[in-house]
Order: structure tokens, then C-alpha cells, then sequence
């Protein structure tokens, strides 16, 4: 049984990362699809604009708190997630992983080139790692059954999908019936990481809960996506204050 906690309606589990790399893992074995998404403040609030995504976001069978965002409003509402489980250490510690439990991994999304050259690092950096597919994320609606037809032809495990929020999560859902794959994975910009052709925060913004700081500083254009992070803490603390 999950062990979830209620932020504005929508169900996240409850659980360390070492918990949600053994959950994955577990999916695995299963015969049957299974949705993962890592929600961070910004998505939290989407959702509470966007009934259609908030239903995705519910029938996820994990929902790990990417944002640090997330983890105080869980706090807030006395409900105490235990840690930040970021969606990229999520797929890192798969990757780790590969050393113990074998999995095969598609990567879809991206910019053309960056998938393929996220694949070369991959297979450099981790030993045991298969990656049978890439695919950018540049398409249209004439090419997805060729790009599920690519999927599944592969025999992959794990389709990680980079479409970037909530593209990635509405594109898992209205697809995941045509999958064969065990799961999915929505990631952001991840690939961009795992490539190189971007940084991640470095370790003090990350272990003081900055990196939304630091991609604001890199990329002052989001400013008004970034909004949404004390749209939300104030929205949950109403919440607290009106329904204690």
C-alpha cells in the first residue's frame, strides 16, 4: 500500500529516496505500466490551475517531491514528507543501480543531438547501463506512432520522457495504453544535464534548497514561472491557517 500525504489535493508519496529507487525497481516486475512523476512547487501550482493535469498527477503510481518547495509545504501542513526526492538523483540512482538489478532505458526528449549524446556519457560513466533507444523531443502528432513503435520495438524497461512539465506528464498519460515498457518517468531537462550541454546548481545551493535561486540567476527569463513557489507556499499556508 502507498503511504501518501495530501498537498492541495494531490497525493505524494511519502517516502526517502532509497524508498522511490526500490519502488522503481519493484515496478519492474510488474506486468503492467507504470507512471512516475516528480512534481516540484511550480507543477503543484499548475495543477491547481489545470484540473486535467491535477487528474495525471493522481493517478501517478509515484509521485516523489522534486522541489524543495514541496517538502516545506509538506512540513507547513504538519505532514512531514522526509526528504527532497529530486526526479534527476531519481534517475541517477537508477543508473547506479544497473549494477544490481538490470534495466533497459529509452530516453526521449531533448533538443536533436542531445538524447544521443546523453547516451555516450551514460554508457561511459555507468558500467552495466543499457540504453537501447533515443529520440528528440521534436515532433508532431503524424509521428508518434512510429515514436511508440520505436519504443516498443526496443524492449526498454524504463522510458525516461523529457518533454519538459506538464508536456511530458499529459504525454505519458494519453500514451501509456500503447506502451510496453514497465515505466515511465518524466524528467525535465535532464537530458541537458546527463549531456553536458547544461549545469546543474552546484552542492551548496542544492543542500540549502537554492537551486530555484540559482536557475533564476542563470536564466532571469523564468522569473515569472518562478512565481508560482511563493504562490504556493502561501496558497498552503492558507490552507493550514483556514482548515486546522
Amino acid at each position: 500500500m502507498r503511504n501518501t500525504v495530501d498537498i492541495l489535493g494531490v497525493p505524494v508519496d511519502k517516502l526517502n529516496m532509497r524508498e522511490a529507487v526500490n519502488t522503481v525497481t519493484a515496478f519492474l516486475s510488474k506486468d503492467k505500466l507504470h507512471a512516475v512523476y516528480t512534481p516540484n512547487a511550480e507543477i503543484m501550482m499548475e495543477a491547481q490551475r489545470n484540473p486535467y493535469l491535477k487528474d495525471i498527477l493522481c493517478q501517478s503510481d509515484l509521485l516523489v517531491a522534486d522541489g524543495a518547495g514541496v517538502v516545506m509545504a509538506s512540513k507547513i501542513l504538519g505532514l512531514g514528507l522526509p526528504e527532497r526526492v529530486a526526479g534527476f538523483d531519481l534517475i541517477k540512482n537508477l543508473f547506479a543501480e544497473t549494477d544490481n538489478t538490470p534495466m533497459r532505458f529509452f530516453l526521449f526528449g531533448g533538443k536533436p543531438g542531445i538524447a544521443e549524446q546523453a547516451k555516450k556519457n551514460l554508457l561511459e560513466n555507468y558500467k552495466n547501463i543499457e540504453v537501447v533507444g533515443v529520440r528528440n523531443g521534436y515532433f508532431n502528432s503524424s509521428d508518434e506512432k512510429e515514436i511508440i513503435e520505436e519504443i516498443n520495438t526496443s524492449k526498454a524497461d524504463i522510458l525516461l520522457v523529457a518533454l519538459g512539465a506538464p508536456r511530458q506528464e499529459i504525454w505519458i498519460h494519453e500514451h501509456k495504453n500503447l506502451l510496453n515498457v514497465k515505466v515511465c518517468i518524466g524528467v525535465g531537462g535532464s537530458f541537458d544535464i546527463l549531456s553536458g550541454n547544461a549545469k546543474r546548481a552546484p552542492e551548496f545551493f542544492q543542500k540549502h534548497h537554492l537551486e530555484w535561486f540559482y536557475r533564476l540567476c542563470k536564466e532571469p527569463w523564468r522569473y515569472k514561472r518562478m512565481l508560482d513557489l511563493p504562490r504556493f507556499i502561501i496558497k498552503v499556508t492558507k490552507v493550514r491557517l483556514f482548515n486546522a
